[in-house]
């Protein structure tokens, strides 16, 4: 009989786990957390000390029991769910739902699900930090009073269905300035001019952008300063005043922390925070690796830190050092602080083993796992390499007082480079400009002009709205993709071309809640709240004497608010689709599970369909839309929309685009496209344009 009982919080950890410890632990899953407020009412006495009420979840009652009956057989028991506060106060309930009291309770975390890391968090087992449980508790209260007392406003005001949340609403206010800064924006006019000059000597002319007189740099803002320009330019010699050569060091970048991975997975895959958060939890949990076993292949993904063990630091040179040259090893030293002490206990995301490349693990990772895992691994090597070194050229050109620039690089030193590069690595290089000196002569082939106008600041996307929460201080790691998440699911904004928009439901609910709750709505009350719970995280502040101070006024505002807003009524988005039953054009409805289309008739008429998406393709049975569904269990799958007349269904996406061999209809599956029978095989490279933007139904 196993002496010791390990409980984790996802059942996906349970078999990896227990292979590491063998048969003296028991491991179990509890799904999560077990307790929590009540759904139907607020659940904090606020007339009594503002004590939390918290019951079983729904659902949970089997799995406590089992684990009950697992604590009776145990010596121990170790709570060893996420190591963060929130994994803080599961261990909490568990400990009070299980009522574990009277027997030997521990606490562990490890960082990474690896047989080393599990084993020896083992050895550095302690009692539960209370003050990570209270942090926990006090954000929790402080989002359900929020959510609770402001929520009912809106549903009385605006409609039903809505939601406020103290992040939720403050990031959705970003959003909306952002929107109304664009709106409010003024283009003002602006010019580039070029001269093409031929060099003697050369075939290649040498293109210097105006810069300036020797008074100081100066934009042309007008065309009349550019005729001016071009006129004391008239018959002008044109003569190199200075070349200089130099270096210019780029940094290596600093590993991942769950901010800028959802960002750089954005920019670079394409991801939603939500489906990286989901592969990242996949990749730390543990995969089934060939010839192996299951191990987890990334650290925690739930950080604010950059810094990286010891251990984890030694491997990391011993192999840069084998597979590149010590030349490309960065010497131990501080990579970058946390900007805050937010769960710097944990390390940055990086790979559990450096020495697992992404090339072992393709055959063991779904395409999405292996493109993240991937970006992971490249970034946490480039991450202890030594910085790329380029080499600069700047030549100085004056034109009768006018002055006249041109800049090129190339690359030295690749250093970290050789792994890693982003958008912006990319050099310039002009081998002609590594030739010129003062003594060169210069003529004139050409003056380019072009007229500018300044642009607004760009729309937000998810990957720089997560960054702007990150530098103001809203949220935390494990907050920033349910927040998304939660303002497309509510239509608030909408993400078209990866940019996010905001809705007239929205901009309706911003409006109110700035009128009404203009607290809950700044940023800097916001991030100060945030500082609070940090405090009660470090035993400073107590977590109720946040709460106490933070209820009456919002009380008062509720109050206020019910009796000064006006109703607004949002008119429902129409479709194409008719009523059967009464024949009145019908609207499109958010429900629970998703879109629907409803009868705008409700009461007299309740007739309800499904909303399905057409994504622009024949039916090749029955020449119907294909339109794109989904299983019970979330998976979506492509079907005839005249199902079950027609019972056409294929998982991959499938194109307007037939087989060159068979004549059947063609799938999209990754960068290419295969055709539907199975017998013909035929695969060819996707064009750009296959995947075409679904249209409503």
């Amino acid at each position: 009989m196993a002496k010791y009982l390990v409980i984790v919080e996802s059942p996906a950890k349970v078999k990896t786990i227990k292979k590491f410890l063998g048969p003296n632990y028991e491991v179990a899953a509890s799904n999560g957390h077990v307790r929590d407020l009540p759904r139907s009412v607020l659940g904090i006495d606020v007339e009594h000390g503002f004590e939390p009420r918290y019951i079983t979840i729904r659902g949970k009652g089997d799995i406590l029991a089992n684990l009950r009956r697992e604590v009776k057989k145990a010596e121990k028991v170790y709570l060893a769910t996420d190591p963060d506060r929130e994994g803080e106060a599961i261990s909490w309930h568990l400990l009070t739902a299980l009522k574990l009291e009277n027997k030997k309770v521990y606490r562990i975390t490890f960082n990474e699900i690896t047989k080393t890391a599990v084993k020896e968090s083992l050895k550095h087992a302690r009692e539960i930090d209370m003050d990570l449980v209270d942090a926990q508790q006090a954000r929790r209260c402080l989002d359900r009073m929020v959510g609770y007392k402001i929520s009912p406003v809106l549903w009385a005001k605006v409609k039903r269905g809505l939601s406020a949340g103290r992040v939720q609403s403050v990031a959705l206010r970003i959003i909306c300035d952002r929107e109304e800064e664009i709106n409010a924006f003024i283009p003002e006019e602006y010019w580039s001019l070029e001269a093409v000059l031929a060099v003697e000597g050369e075939k290649k002319p040498l293109v210097a952008k105006y810069c300036g007189t020797a008074e100081g740099s100066r934009t042309i803002s007008s065309a009349k300063e550019l005729a001016e320009i071009r006129k004391s330019l008239d018959s002008a010699r044109y003569r190199v005043v200075s070349v200089k050569n130099g270096e210019r060091v780029k940094k290596a970048p600093l590993p991942f922390t769950t901010s800028t991975l959802q960002q750089e997975a954005s920019k670079q895959l394409n991801f939603s925070t939500q489906k990286t958060m989901r592969l990242a939890q996949q990749l730390y949990e543990g995969v089934d690796v060939k010839g192996s076993d299951t191990v987890g292949v990334i650290t925690y993904l739930r950080t604010d830190s950059t810094r990286v063990s010891d251990e984890a630091e030694a491997m990391a040179r011993s192999y840069i050092e084998g597979q590149y040259g010590p030349a490309y090893a960065a010497g131990a030293q501080d990579r970058g602080n946390s900007r805050q002490k937010i769960q710097d206990a944990h390390e940055a995301i990086r790979p559990t083993d450096i020495s697992r490349t992404p090339a072992d693990l393709k055959d063991s990772l779904s395409r999405d796992q292996f493109r993240l895992y991937q970006l992971i691994w490249k970034r946490f090597v480039a991450s202890r390499m030594t910085n790329a070194v380029y080499e600069t050229t700047s030549v100085r050109i004056d034109a009768a007082g006018n002055g006249f620039a041109a800049a090129a690089s190339k690359v030295k030193f690749d250093g970290f480079m050789s792994v890693y590069t982003e958008d912006d690595d990319r050099e310039e290089s002009n081998a002609l400009m590594s030739r010129i000196t003062a003594d060169t002569k210069l003529s004139l082939t050409e003056l380019a002009e072009k007229q500018h106008f300044t642009q607004p600041s760009p729309h937000y996307t998810e990957a720089s709205l997560v960054r702007a929460m990150e530098e103001l201080g809203i949220g935390r790691p494990s907050t920033y993709a349910p927040t998304i998440t939660t303002l497309l699911a509510r239509r608030y904004i909408v993400k078209e071309n990866r940019n996010l928009y905001v809705t007239e439901l929205g901009e309706v609910v911003n409006n109110m809640m700035k009128e009404a709750f203009p607290s809950i709505v700044d940023v800097n009350f916001t991030a100060t709240m945030e500082a609070l719970l940090d405090g009660v995280e470090e035993g400073n502040v107590k977590w109720k004497t946040v709460l106490e101070n933070f209820y009456p006024d919002l009380e008062q505002a509720v109050e206020q608010a019910e009796k000064d807003l006006d109703e607004v009524e949002i008119a429902d988005e129409l479709s194409d689709e008719y009523c059967e039953l009464c024949g009145r054009q019908m609207v499109i409805k958010y429900g629970p599970h998703g879109r629907f289309l409803a009868c705008p008739g409700f009461p007299e008429c309740r007739n309800t369909k499904p909303y399905f998406e057409k994504i622009g393709v024949a039916c090749p049975r029955c020449g119907k839309d294909i339109v794109m569904k989904k299983t019970k269990k979330g998976r979506r799958y492509y079907g005839c929309i005249d199902n079950p007349e027609c019972d056409f269904m294929v998982w991959q996406r499938p194109v307007n685009e037939k087989c060159d061999r068979c004549g059947s209809i063609m799938l999209q599956k990754g960068n290419k496209l295969v055709c539907a029978d199975e017998n013909c095989g035929f695969v060819k490279d996707a064009p750009k344009a296959a995947d075409t933007a679904p249209t409503p139904a």
